[in-house]
């Protein structure tokens, strides 16, 4: 007995020997850094979005409520602060289950041992790993206080849906706070990690109650609950679903614009290295563009009729509420449409399951503007009845008004949009949204804020206006609203550009040719200045050279520009003739909580001496065009506004705003700048 004592004692010192360059250091196991998301807040603080791997929360041990850890001691390890890292009467007892019965449900891995495989190990189900694991639980043991390897634990473990520990899993399924988990919620979580696909509350919610069930009746036998405790924790509904990370502001394309610019700065492993990211984005403002850009592409989209492609399932007639959202499972909610069925149909409304949110109805003010659309340019007859438009089992989108009050019948946009706008003093990105729905499947990653380069049209005339004004024109200079033939020098046909409508006016001001878009009037000015004139103005408000034509179409906007490039060179004459450099983090904390990175804008601060406390620590911008024209620049594209091509902002109710439009051949692509 003694020589096979010996012969053991040998042998674990053997493979400790062997192994033990294989194992973490002490110090090193005191270092952990856990993988925690990238944070992406707004100026106010406030949560865009959690980027990452895994969904994780560390919290300290004194944050976990007594609650959470009793029900994971009762569920996994109740000698947990009695033995030294290996319960043998446990793994006796399991050994015993497992060799009799064959249930398997009495696991023989502490606490202790738990945390040292999530931590530093693989899953393999070898001897060596399995020899690594009791040596770094024997290490865990001797390092570290019974306290801080619980708190590793509950911060380690897999719950499944990547969330890993206590804390990201409290948000998952329960979308709530650890501190705010009730008995039945903590003994729901206690059991999952043992296997996250069997025990999941979500997947088998049988499962998950039974094994609820178990960890309550072991609480209450070791003393931590009593009996009226545990019996009405057993009677709690589940109420377990998918919980996101709830975002407090709505901006995923700025969310993505975080990530890229986090990875191009530290590298790829920064996304899960507990960084924070402070951005120039204002709640309030991005709530308004996400409204103004969604509301107006399902009014245009409504404009051009109701294409009614839509599909049609087959509705028995008695069907319960799980059974219409598991219908609506493989629709997604675009934007702000929300997937529906039609249960019913009345002559003037109908009777709709809205997903997650019961049956609703649609008004006949919610429905008669879908006049069937037959071509671009011809839509069919106005609808009489709701049965002209949509049958029963028909899956459609819905939308409600401003109020949230009515419902209407909606359609996702064939259309898309962009908008930014810039704090036109030092650049700040206050709100930006680069699509209709970031999680379309199709292009919603696309952001067509910073990607997507188009013709401004005559977005572009003010920049060759403001040039005009720097050489001797005024805005009462008088330019002929002609004809125009430029004849080609090659086998083409000669140019012959006209005016949107086809007409001509005659002499007309400057002002009045930029109120009323003339591009011949346009023509005419460049051919006066000349291309290098121009085009040399033009690079003042950010414009590449070799981003702008050679030649007379210049002056109708056929450059290529993102709408970020277009508001960046619009902030000149908003801020009085200063080119200020967009950015959209303001700082970057890194997990220790020590500010890596803070923003250093160019700020305007005309009247400001050398040493203001304004551009103490700040760039003061330079200055690319005079005060004098700015302001002409602005009084002119307010008139724009006021009786122009713009004057579909004044719906506003504003008195302050200057812009200029811009269209396209065929109106394929429409801008507002201002």
């Amino acid at each position: 007995m003694t020589a096979l004592t010996l012969l053991a004692a040998y042998a674990i010192a053997c493979s400790y020997i062997y192994l033990e360059p294989s194992l973490p250091s002490a110090s090193t196991m005191k270092s952990i850094e856990l993988q925690v998301p990238l944070r992406v807040y707004s100026r106010e603080n406030k949560l865009i979005a959690q980027i990452g791997t895994e969904r994780r929360s560390p919290v300290k041990y004194d944050e976990i409520p007594a609650v959470v850890r009793n029900a994971f001691i009762a569920a996994e390890d109740d000698r947990f602060f009695s033995h030294h890292g290996f319960d043998w009467q446990g793994i006796a007892r399991a050994l015993l289950v497992n060799v009799v019965s064959a249930d398997f449900s009495q696991g023989a891995s502490t606490i202790t041992m738990q945390a040292a495989r999530n931590l530093f190990l693989t899953q393999d189900r070898t001897i060596r790993r399995k020899l690594q694991e009791i040596f770094l639980t024997h290490r865990l043991e001797r390092e570290f206080s019974k306290q801080q390897i619980l708190g590793l634990y509950l911060n380690v473990i897999f719950f499944g849906q990547r969330s890993f520990g206590v804390a990201a899993a409290a948000e998952t399924y329960f979308g709530k706070s650890l501190k705010d988990l009730t008995l039945a919620e903590a003994a729901t979580l206690a059991r999952v990690p043992q296997s996250p696909s069997n025990y999941n509350p979500i997947t088998n919610p049988q499962g998950a109650t039974e094994r609820r069930a178990y960890v309550l009746r072991r609480m209450r036998e070791l003393g931590f609950i009593d009996a009226a405790a545990a019996a009405a924790a057993g009677k709690e509904p589940l109420n377990a679903k998918t919980h996101r990370p709830i975002a407090e502001v709505d901006a995923p394309y700025v969310a993505e614009m975080v990530r890229l610019e986090i990875i191009k700065r530290y590298g790829a492993a920064a996304q899960n290295a507990g960084y924070r990211v402070y951005t120039t984005i204002k709640g309030s403002l991005q709530a308004a563009a996400n409204r103004a850009l969604r509301n107006g592409l399902v009014e245009y989209d409504q404009r051009h009729g109701w294409r009614g492609d839509t599909p049609r399932v087959e509705l028995a007639g008695n069907e319960t509420a799980e059974q219409f959202d598991h219908i609506l499972e493989e629709y997604t909610t675009v934007g702000q449409l929300t997937p529906a069925v039609v249960v019913s149909v009345a002559e003037k409304s109908v009777r709709v399951y809205v997903k997650e949110s019961g049956l609703q109805e649609i008004g006949w003010s919610g429905l008669s503007w879908a006049r069937k659309y037959e071509t671009e340019l011809r839509l069919g007859p106005e609808p009489k009845t709701a049965g002209e438009i949509l049958a029963r089992g028909d899956v459609i989108y819905t939308t409600v008004d401003e109020k949230g009050e009515k419902l209407a019948l909606a359609q996702v946009p064939e259309a898309e949009a962009a908008l930014v706008a810039m704090d036109p003093d030092n650049g700040a990105i206050v709100s930006l949204v680069g699509g209709f729905d970031y999680f379309d499947k199709g292009l919603g990653k696309f952001n067509r804020v910073t990607q997507a380069r188009r013709q401004p049209g005559s977005g572009f005339k003010p920049f060759l206006y403001a040039a005009a004004l720097a050489n001797d024109f005024t805005p009462s200079s008088i330019i002929v609203d002609a004809p125009i033939v430029v004849e080609s020098s090659g086998e083409e046909a000669d140019w012959r550009p006209e005016n949107s409508g086809g007409t001509f006016g005659g002499p007309m001001r400057l002002r009045e040719a930029l109120v009323r878009s003339r591009n011949l009037v346009s023509i005419r000015i460049l051919r006066e200045l000349g291309l290098k004139a121009a085009t040399d103005y033009a690079t003042k408000f950010g414009f590449a050279r070799a981003a702008l034509p050679q030649n007379l179409t210049l002056a109708l906007g056929t450059l290529q520009a993102t709408p970020l490039e277009m508001a960046t060179a619009y902030c000149v004459f908003a801020n009085g003739g200063f080119r200020v450099e967009p950015y959209f983090i303001d700082k970057i904390e890194a997990p220790s909580g020590e500010i890596v990175y803070r923003a250093n804008p160019t700020v305007v601060c005309p009247d400001c001496a050398p040493n203001d406390p304004k551009l103490r620590e700040a760039r003061p911008a330079e200055r690319v065009i005079s005060p004098q024209i700015a302001f002409l620049m602005t009084d002119i594209m307010g008139d724009v506004v006021k009786r122009g091509t713009g004057r579909r902002a004044m719906a506003l109710g504003r008195n302050d705003i200057a812009g200029k439009t811009g269209t396209t051949n065929d109106s394929m692509d429409t801008w507002f700048n201002g």
